[in-house]
């Protein structure tokens, strides 16, 4: 059974709360990105928050170890529980993300493989290997995995054994399903599917059936 998280990349408070309403009791967590924080500001975190669903901050972090660290003080101030970062920049700067989320209760997700198809240039194969056993060592609690290439995410959880999380994109609007995937992750990722559904809430209800 995998975690069902929303991606909520809305832009404007109004509607992102609203979907987090309809959505309530059907999703384990809601992560948000840069359409959502650069429309509504960083305080729709704690409007989201109201609803009781833990907030990721899909920030995808990539920059010098203390800006990392000014990132993280300020997502996890503003109420998130996990923060999303790359790896690319090197273990100085993701042992900032890592170490600057523990030291505030949250959790580190560190980006290994996306699912578009645009990854394949760089973010796949070795890299992705590498980046997932850096992930490992630095100690992050997690991470970011595709469903639209399980067998990619099957090599990935070989390298970081069953102690960390894999939450996995790609599913719905992409084309990839739970089934795909839910064998190998702990959390799979809807975004488009959900939120751009007729009824966003039974939409969710489904996809949280399928998680099972």
């Amino acid at each position: 059974m995998a975690d069902l998280l929303l991606a909520l990349d809305v832009k404007g408070k109004e509607k992102a709360v609203a979907v987090a309403e309809a959505c309530a009791g059907e999703i384990d967590a809601i992560k948000i990105g840069y359409p959502l924080v650069l429309s509504a500001g960083l305080g729709v975190v704690k409007e989201l928050a109201k609803f009781g669903t833990p907030i990721i901050a899909d920030f995808k972090v990539a920059d010098i170890p203390n800006t990392n660290s000014l990132i993280c003080e300020e997502v996890f101030a503003a109420g998130c529980s996990g923060i999303i970062t790359h790896a690319f920049c090197g273990e100085d700067s993701l042992s900032a993300i890592v170490d600057g989320a523990h030291a505030h209760g949250g959790e580190a997700y560190v980006v290994c493989e996306m699912s578009h198809p645009g990854a394949l240039t760089f973010l796949t194969g070795a890299n992705a290997e590498k980046m997932a056993g850096m992930a490992k060592a630095a100690g992050a609690d997690g991470i970011i995995a595709p469903a639209t290439r399980p067998e990619r995410t099957a090599v990935l959880r070989e390298i970081i054994g069953n102690d960390m999380k894999i939450c996995s994109p790609g599913v719905g609007a992409q084309g990839a399903q739970p089934e795909d995937v839910k064998k190998y992750v702990d959390g799979i990722i809807v975004g488009r599917a959900i939120y751009e559904a007729e009824d966003v809430k039974a939409a969710a209800h489904a996809y949280k059936l399928r998680c099972i």
